[in-house]
């Protein structure tokens, strides 16, 4: 059997706002975007650069109840893990853009983190895991 989780959806307050956010300051890539008239609504997936794996989906909250989760989708943990190859190039690019880090860089057995805000205020870490790692040998 083969399985794997395709999309992770991020409840987002606007879908342009959340695109500029996720393409200019985090060099995502904008996977699709799509109108679907049906549900007045759009199919709108975002991916890390280089990334094979998982996608973002930014799903607008269409619902009062919905818009209470907007950063805040974990209940003020950290909700998404961005590992990269490079942890100092993308730190650095992202404090130059403005993007807060809410948890200084530390070493940790695992390898490289610290803790950013998106544009709502969802917190994701930054990190670069150790080539001993179990997920590094995923290719991850």
């Amino acid at each position: 059997m083969k399985q794997s989780i395709v999309h992770i959806a991020l409840v987002v307050q606007d879908y342009d706002e959340a695109i500029e956010f996720y393409t200019q300051k985090l060099h995502f890539d904008l996977i699709e975007d799509t109108y679907q008239p049906e549900q007045d609504k759009r199919w709108v997936v975002i991916s890390p650069p280089g990334s094979s794996g998982t996608t973002i989906l930014l799903a607008r909250a269409s619902k009062p109840e919905q818009e209470e989760f907007i950063g805040n989708q974990a209940g003020g943990r950290v909700f998404l893990f961005l590992n990269t190859d490079d942890f100092w190039r993308d730190y650095n690019e992202m404090v130059a853009k403005g993007i807060e880090f809410v948890r200084e860089p530390k070493e940790a057995d695992y390898g490289t983190v610290a803790v950013f805000k998106d544009l709502y205020g969802n917190l994701w870490d930054l990190l670069q895991l150790k080539a001993d790692h179990p997920l590094a040998e995923r290719g991850m």
